[in-house]
């Protein structure tokens, strides 16, 4: 493949392949009533996913705990960062989630959350009650867990681990390289060592992680990157098209082609992943449930 045959970029002009999906339709409006209903926040909506009206009509979403506002601020991500003091977490949110799960009839549940540094446990124990009342009230639904680093603390990873999800998902997002720029509050060797670790306090559960193409990465590192998580044991993963919030984001370097997806998926699969979603509009939990299959239970 050729990183330098890349599309045009302007901020306000997108390829044709980027062409968002509709937000109409009655399934989409059903999903939002239940949304308002148990008042809940997506990561769909908070981090402006391209791929909003297009879960909506098949009537998922994925959930975002733990408030609407970060501790962190990373240069790619549209959640607000507030160096204020956050409210505590909503020790009534599981039991809704989980309601709402069961009105939206879901078989696959995402859970994902802000990043919370000011909590002692950085929203663990939310994340496992959490994962917990989705499991009660419906019994065999597959639940995946979206996380943030926890600061590497292997304690919150004990408690994510004895609830028990189905997937453990934690984005590495971008190259080394790139690191220090676009997520200056978090470090490239601690999520690959989070990964590892929950590896071994779970290793029964697939393990998943992503990577946004278009920052500024080169074929060599995005390789080095793969590599890197191939080795602490993931098996799933999603490669996709940054694209920038705001002009106060990291802006877009430049566009990956369809092609270029599809040829990372095949080297992907080549080094050992058992499940690959590649392509632009591909996010962390796209599509989640038809990437998900009993075989990549150890």
């Amino acid at each position: 493949m050729n990183l330098n045959a890349s599309a045009e970029v302007t901020y306000n002009k997108k390829p044709s392949w980027l062409r968002m999906p509709a937000r109409g339709s009655e399934e989409a409006a059903k999903v939002r009533s239940i949304l308002r209903k148990y008042s809940l926040d997506t990561v769909c909506r908070q981090a402006m996913c391209p791929n909003l009206g297009h879960c909506f009509q098949r009537g998922t979403a994925t959930f975002l705990i733990l408030g609407r506002e970060c501790t962190r601020s990373c240069l790619y991500c549209a959640i607000e960062h507030t160096d204020g003091i956050l409210e505590k977490p909503d020790v009534n949110e599981p039991e809704r989630l989980a309601e709402a799960s069961a009105e939206m009839n879901l078989k696959y549940v995402v859970i994902t959350s802000v990043t919370r540094d000011d909590l002692e446990d950085g929203g663990a124990g939310h994340f496992a009650n959490t994962v917990k009342a989705v499991r009660k009230r419906i019994p065999g639904v597959v639940i995946e867990v979206l996380t943030p680093d926890f600061r590497g603390s292997s304690d919150a990873l004990k408690v994510i681990a004895d609830s028990e999800p189905d997937v453990f998902n934690h984005n590495l997002e971008t190259v080394e390289r790139l690191f220090p720029d676009v997520r200056p509050e978090a470090s490239y060797g601690m999520s690959l060592d989070v990964i590892e670790l929950y590896g071994k306090l779970a290793p029964s559960t697939p393990l998943k992680s992503g990577l946004m193409l278009g920052l500024g990465e080169t074929e060599r590192e995005i390789r080095i990157a793969l590599q890197n998580l191939r080795e602490r044991g993931v098996i799933m993963l999603t490669l996709g098209q940054y694209l920038q919030p705001s002009r106060r984001h990291w802006p877009v370097k430049r566009y990956v082609t369809p092609d270029e997806f599809d040829a990372w998926k095949d080297e992907a699969l080549s080094m050992g992943f058992l499940s690959v979603a590649s392509g632009p509009l591909v996010r962390s939990s796209f599509q989640a449930d038809m990437h998900w299959g009993p075989g990549l239970k150890n």
